[in-house]
């Protein structure tokens, strides 16, 4: 684990676990992060780690999305439609 609290593994989102999840304060979509293991609410800008695989889905955990953050396109996730 990094100093920062962060595991150095990247995880990955099931895209149907994605298509499940919604922002707990907006209820809007997320956003896979990959860079940064996390799920990104663009309408709340805030983004929710994902430690061990898990989704954590607390307000008072997430981080809050600089305007830098906001520029940059969302990830796209690949697979099947």
């Amino acid at each position: 684990m990094s100093a920062d609290g962060r595991d150095s593994r990247k995880a990955t989102v099931d895209p149907k676990l994605l298509e499940l999840l919604a922002c707990p304060l907006t209820k809007g979509p997320l956003t896979w992060d990959p860079e940064r293991n996390e799920l990104v609410s663009r309408v709340a800008k805030l983004a929710y780690p994902v430690r061990d695989g898990i989704p954590i889905m607390l307000p008072s955990e997430a981080r809050t999305i600089s305007a830098e953050d906001m520029l940059t396109p969302p990830p796209r996730l690949s697979g099947p439609s």
